[in-house]
């Protein structure tokens, strides 16, 4: 007969803490979902969504339809970056992270089985499931980048914030990854039939697996330190958001403005570079004229950069500062948008170039941003105060930027005007970094705000 081994006791005195190995997959398997079903959807959304949801509707306003109901999660992330804002500030990161990350991947596996429009009795309730899946995916994803953020830093060891920060950031290029490797595996395995009929689904469903990791390893956890004294300072904030944005609302402006260049970057590197590569040479605007397979496996390439450059900036940021890392890394995005036209211009060398040049500085300017905009706040409200700027960010970056990149391109016939916006949004961030202190030596722990 064995015997269960007993549970190891801590005999130093020193408080149960989380294992490195443990914060890191706990807190990059929220991103990557978050990426890899934003990829999923777009993918659907512009080759099946419109047949499948809308067939009532000519074709481009079938698409217009999809693609709508894609926007639907960024009016709802606000909104979960309040409502998981509060119960994180108020109940605690560990819960608030299991519930945040159940929202989104329940939402996700949803929309892998939803019928057809086309289905009897579904011909209203697919399209209003699918829309209400993406406001759940939206509501989950408000609340998940804040919550894994304090998850990895108020874990992480005296002068290491920076560098812990990066596992949620590493989330990014991993879905990306994997939503794009998923893709080209359908596309080289399935005719466009079969894609249509039950492919498209496989994405969706799959997620299940990322989301019954993070389950296991989240259920696992132990509160944070600095919530932990936030609780026995007795300095919970009964209602948060009211809290922040009356004690802390110049730090959600300021973090607000210094994460635009970042999401401004990621959005044009991804979907701009995306539609201006394959769009026919001979189209208006005119693109590249690249088959959509070979330019994803360019930009997987691009992202493999990203995903190394986020490891490389911690360390950077630890060295030398948040705030003089970000500014120098931001003077780059800035000039590295005045080159888009001639690294488009020469040809393929040209474009891989600036693929790789581009997701390199998305590497370092992103891997940091875990770090420096929950260091923006008191424990108290740390939850709260980075999600609302995180997710304001988005929305006057991620969920604009396609649009006005596209309205660019057209205007110009050329990615010139793009590359200047780029450049623009750079700089309000660089005035945005100047006007705030560094954050790398703030009390983090110990402040628990009143």
């Amino acid at each position: 007969m064995t015997t269960a081994p007993s549970p190891r006791v801590d005999t130093t005195g020193a408080p149960p803490s989380n294992s490195r190995g443990r914060v890191i997959v706990a807190s990059l398997i929220g991103t990557s979902i978050e990426f890899y079903d934003f990829y999923a959807y777009a993918t659907a959304a512009s080759l099946v969504f419109p047949a499948l949801f809308f067939p009532n509707q000519d074709g481009t306003t079938a698409l217009l339809a999809s693609f709508a109901a894609f926007g639907v999660a960024f009016i709802a992330r606000p909104l979960g970056s309040v409502l998981f804002g509060h119960f994180g500030d108020r109940v605690g990161r560990k819960t608030t992270l299991v519930a945040s990350l159940l929202t989104m991947g329940i939402a996700t596996v949803v929309i892998g089985v939803i019928p057809a429009a086309t289905t009897p009795g579904w011909a209203v309730l697919a399209p209003l499931v699918l829309v209400l899946c993406r406001f759940c995916q939206g509501l989950g994803l408000g609340g998940e980048w804040s919550g894994a953020a304090l998850l990895a830093t108020e874990n992480a060891p005296a002068g290491r914030r920076a560098v812990w920060g990066t596992f949620p950031q590493l989330g990014a290029p991993i879905g990306f990854i994997l939503a794009n490797l998923v893709f080209i595996g359908l596309s080289s395995t399935l005719t466009a039939e079969q894609f249509a009929a039950w492919g498209w689904r496989v994405p969706f469903l799959a997620s299940a697996v990322l989301v019954i990791i993070g389950l296991w390893v989240r259920l696992k956890l132990i509160e944070t330190p600095a919530f932990t004294k936030v609780v026995e300072a007795q300095a919970v904030a009964k209602v948060p958001v009211a809290r922040v944005f009356r004690t802390s609302w110049r730090k959600i402006v300021s973090g607000t403005f210094i994460m635009l260049a970042t999401y401004v970057l990621f959005y044009l590197m991804t979907t701009f570079t995306l539609n201006y590569g394959i769009a026919p040479t001979d189209a208006s605007p005119a693109g590249l004229g690249y088959e959509k397979i070979d330019y994803l496996w360019m930009l997987i390439v691009g992202v493999v950069f990203f995903g190394i450059f986020t490891l490389v900036s911690g360390p950077l940021a630890e060295r030398f500062g948040r705030r003089a890392h970000l500014l120098v890394v931001t003077a780059a995005i800035a000039v590295f948008g005045l080159l888009f036209v001639p690294l488009f211009a020469a040809g393929t060398v040209g474009v891989m170039t600036l693929l790789i040049l581009g997701f390199t500085l998305m590497g370092l300017t992103f891997g940091p941003m875990a770090a420096m905009l929950p260091e923006l706040f008191p424990a108290n409200v740390r939850y709260t105060g980075s999600a609302v700027a995180y997710n304001l960010s988005s929305i006057l970056g991620a969920a604009v930027a396609p649009f006005i990149a596209v309205w660019l391109w057209d205007a110009a016939d050329s990615p010139v005007l793009v590359g200047v916006y780029l450049a623009v949004m750079a700089a309000i961030t660089f005035v945005a970094l100047l006007a705030e202190k560094e954050t790398k030596g703030v009390e983090f722990t110990d402040d628990v705000g009143r």
